[in-house]
């Protein structure tokens, strides 16, 4: 009866935290929208949504307390448990993250003269897709997935640097947009933090799948 007991709680907890993604991926959704359309009328919607990312990413961290006072689990089900707690934090921080991504873009916004460097579509893009797969891999207990995501990092940031050569060029040209111009330097840099979460992400799932504690992208432990 506790092993039954157990395994209803971690299906509990699994809801819960794909629940907190589901939230995440659409805070990112709506900042990036409002980016790229120069929109900020769903702030007020994105940060209503940060408050819930909020609640949730507290509800699963006492779940997985509750779960180790309790039932004490060993082997697969400890193992889930910790990476659940580690894949919290990074859910939470990229909906931190998202909600910067208009926080922080009030100049980029007004200013619908200067045109937005096409490496932020292609971030943003890439954030959002190893997001979505890094959650899927979840699901599915997918290291394949999972490796993937941790090589399209190296895609964003790639991007990352050209824009920061970009800023430090267009800055020197045109000092009286500097609002607009760090706006768009701010963006990326978030872009290239949500990237590295979902990176993190992947990293615990391979975890709770193998055993193995993969960091700063090592996939050659995997070989």
């Amino acid at each position: 009866m506790p092993i039954l007991h157990l395994h209803r709680e971690i299906i509990h907890l699994n809801k819960l935290i794909l629940q907190l993604g589901g939230h995440v991926e659409e805070n990112l959704r709506l900042g990036v929208q409002a980016i790229q359309q120069r929109d900020g009328s769903h702030s007020s919607h994105i940060m209503n949504e940060d408050v819930v990312v909020d609640s949730l990413e507290v509800r699963v961290e006492e779940e997985c307390l509750k779960i180790l006072a309790l039932h004490q689990p060993v082997a697969s089900d400890l193992r889930y448990i910790v990476a659940i707690l580690k894949i919290n934090v990074d859910l939470e921080r990229i909906g931190d993250l998202a909600s910067s991504l208009v926080r922080n873009s009030s100049d980029l916004i007004k200013n619908t003269t200067l045109a937005i460097p096409t490496q932020i579509a292609e971030m943003a893009d890439l954030s959002r897709e190893m997001l979505h797969q890094s959650l899927d891999a979840l699901v599915a207990r997918d290291v394949i997935s999972c490796q993937k995501i941790l090589m399209q990092d190296k895609q964003v940031d790639r991007l990352y640097m050209e824009i920061k050569t970009w800023f430090k060029a267009e800055m020197s040209k045109s000092p009286t947009a500097t609002g607009a111009y760090l706006d768009i330097y701010l963006t990326a840099k978030n872009l290239e933090r949500i990237a590295d979460h979902s990176c993190n992400i992947a990293e615990d799932v391979i975890y709770l799948v193998t055993g193995e504690i993969v960091r700063h992208h090592d996939v050659d432990k995997l070989d």
